[in-house]
């Protein structure tokens, strides 16, 4: 029996580029999630930023949900265990993977087997959902490869010894990126059938079941500010990085995604990191180094010749 998932076939039609900068500016917009994250560190832990994140998120969803519940009808369980998989290992299993890795493992060794998230959602996209892998993938992903590495790590080695490497942080960042590459194989495949508000829609309403576990089980004391002026300011950047990191970003992010194909879409993310590094330039006074500078170039190289190959390429619509 075929363990494959069926994808939108692909037609020779209209320039689609436009989709897969829709995807780029998605993931762009996780990089400003800092911004108003560290504010909010001063009163919250993480798990409760991301669990007053999604009840703002679940708010916006329902409405959607509502008015799309057409979609819902006929779900199979294939199509549930996919939405599954990116509310719950995509958004939240992930990211505490990666955090444990941080904390048991080499910083560098783990921040640079995460960087193996395209590899995992190329390899898934050509098993699962059976598509035909971009020409010339090979250098592509060497590129973003290099260019993410040289963000990172500039010139310099990640770490001195191979012992480094080989710890239970290692294997936990493995873990995350397979999450994170998963989670952009299982979204394309549920655009097949879903319209991109309802996919995002539900990965905020199914993450929040377990975010509301797993901060219980925290058990972390919540501690919010005294003051009327430190509580609006609060307010303010909690609203602002659910609606633009988080909602907006994902709204943008699913329309492309909706068009393209899985394995372009992990390549388009690498918008991500160099938004990163940007915004420690700009708000943080963090100086480019020449290194990271060679990465950009590796980087933007990497997304025009991907998004050139979608010139006569677009999926269906269904």
């Amino acid at each position: 029996m075929s363990h494959s998932f069926p994808a939108p076939p692909l037609v020779r039609t209209k320039p689609v580029r436009m989709e897969f900068w829709l995807v780029v500016i998605g993931a762009a917009l996780w990089g400003i999630d800092p911004v108003f994250r560290i504010l909010l560190l001063k009163s919250l832990t993480s798990t409760q930023i991301v669990l007053l994140e999604h009840l703002i998120l679940f708010a916006a969803a329902a409405p959607v949900l509502w008015k799309n519940r057409a979609d819902l009808r006929g779900t199979s369980l294939r199509q549930v265990g996919a939405l599954l998989f990116i509310s719950w290992g995509g958004s939240a299993l992930a990211t505490i993977l990666f955090t444990l890795g941080l904390a048991h493992g080499n910083p560098n060794a783990v921040l640079l087997l995460q960087k193996l998230q395209p590899l995992f959602a190329i390899v898934l996209a050509r098993v699962l959902l059976k598509e035909v892998l971009p020409r010339f993938i090979g250098p592509l992903f060497l590129a973003a490869v290099a260019g993410t590495y040289l963000l990172t790590f500039g010139f310099s080695l990640p770490f001195s010894h191979v012992n480094d490497l080989m710890q239970i942080g290692s294997l936990l960042s493995l873990g995350a990126a397979l999450l994170w590459g998963g989670s952009t194989v299982m979204g394309r495949y549920l655009l097949g059938t879903m319209k991109y508000e309802t996919v995002t829609s539900l990965r905020f309403v199914l993450a929040l079941p377990l975010l509301l576990v797993i901060t219980a089980s925290e058990g972390a004391i919540w501690k919010f500010p005294a003051g009327t002026g430190e509580q609006f300011a609060v307010l303010i950047n909690l609203l602002l990085q659910a609606l633009l990191p988080g909602l907006l970003s994902l709204l943008l992010y699913y329309k492309g995604l909706s068009k393209i194909k899985a394995s372009y879409a992990t390549l388009a993310e690498l918008s991500f990191p160099m938004v990163g590094v940007l915004l420690n330039w700009i708000a943080f006074k963090s100086i480019i180094t020449p290194a990271q500078l060679a990465g950009f170039l590796l980087i933007w190289i990497t997304l025009f010749f991907i998004s050139r190959q979608q010139d006569k390429e677009q999926p269906l619509q269904t």
